[in-house]
């Protein structure tokens, strides 16, 4: 009797023991186990190479944390930074901002992971902001944290470009007026895009000492208020045609598709010119050196405005403004400055 009675206990001593271990509450605490806990956050304004900039300094405890980025800039421009196992901690869950580069700054616990998420006042692209970590100074009082900086855009103009003086180029803003072209899924119009582009390339072209025709300079019809396709398009090709110095002719474009996947750039040329398709081609390798979009090629269309005019032309499509991502950099003064001049090098190539 007293074995049987031993062994009734020591059973009943491992089913209370494993029954312990799978209770809720340990496995609560099991599961409580993250490796930070956020407790610390602070803002300011700095200069990054004479840029205005806000700095966000998230703390932690532990070591320097990891890190994920994701960009969201549809929608709402957002800038979504993860960090695996991490509570939120005493940092508030929402932190509303007045800085002219964020709006505001929602801290959420996802699962085991903790996401910060910026509303950005700019365009959500790697010029417009740096993120990087910094590990705990005892010294200064301050724990490991991450550091997100958000830089206001750049605003100089692009250099010049050698082998200009004395050219003469016509440079044709897309649609305007009555025509807004296609328009993208927060509204960009593509006339806007055009207009913008054609004259940032014609401000270098102008330093680079070239002499520039613009077919329109503002938000209007070129021939007239809702004239036919052919009045419109003919009436570009007047402008180029009625100055026998024009050396090449240029016209501005954004694509669009009814499904929101299509993206990235290409360059047309009228088929048989051999001096249109150099032309295109060399526009297609500066855009896409400098534009960082997919490379959709050098092709040619029977476009109206490269059948006729009587001098090298190429019509470019600089992205797909139906695009969420390529909408958003299409009305991005630095991306546009970015294409403006890759624009305006091809052009200098083309000379050379």
């Amino acid at each position: 009797m007293n074995n049987v009675f031993r062994w009734v206990s020591l059973v009943g001593v491992l089913v209370a023991f494993f029954v312990g271990i799978w209770t809720p509450g340990v496995v609560e605490a099991a599961r409580d186990n993250h490796s930070h806990k956020l407790n610390y956050f602070q803002t300011s304004k700095v200069k990054i190479a004479g840029r205005n900039a806000l700095r966000i300094e998230i703390g932690m405890t532990g070591d320097e944390p990891a890190y994920t980025v994701k960009e969201l800039p549809y929608l709402r421009q957002q800038l979504v930074i993860t960090l695996p196992q991490t509570k939120r901690g005493k940092v508030k869950n929402f932190i509303a901002m007045k800085n002219g580069l964020a709006n505001q700054v929602s801290i959420a616990e996802v699962g085991r992971d903790t996401q910060i998420t910026i509303d950005c006042t700019q365009p959500v692209i790697k010029d417009n902001y740096k993120i990087s970590t910094l590990p705990r100074e005892k010294r200064l009082n301050k724990p490991a944290r991450i550091v997100i900086e958000l830089m206001e855009p750049y605003k100089e103009a692009p250099p010049a470009a050698a082998g200009l003086n004395g050219k003469t180029i016509v440079v044709d803003a897309g649609h305007g007026g009555s025509d807004s072209g296609a328009v993208g899924p927060n509204g960009v119009m593509e006339k806007n895009v055009t207009l913008a582009v054609a004259k940032k390339v014609q401000n270098i072209l102008t330093q680079s000492g070239a002499n520039v025709l613009m077919t329109r300079t503002t938000d209007v019809d070129v021939f007239a208020p809702n004239a036919t396709a052919k009045q419109e398009l003919q009436a570009r090709c007047d402008v180029a045609n009625r100055d026998s110095r024009a050396a090449l002719f240029l016209s501005i474009h954004c694509n669009a598709f009814s499904s929101p996947a299509a993206h990235g750039m290409e360059t047309y040329y009228n088929a048989g010119s051999a001096k249109g398709q150099r032309f295109a081609t060399l526009l297609n390798e500066e855009l896409a050196k400098a534009g960082g979009l997919f490379n959709r090629g050098v092709k040619t269309a029977n476009y109206y405005v490269l059948r006729h005019t009587t001098m090298p032309a190429s019509l470019i499509e600089l992205g797909f403004v139906t695009n969420y991502n390529e909408e958003q950099l299409l009305r991005s003064d630095a991306y546009q400055n970015k294409i403006a001049a890759a624009i305006v090098q091809g052009i200098a190539r083309y000379f050379k």
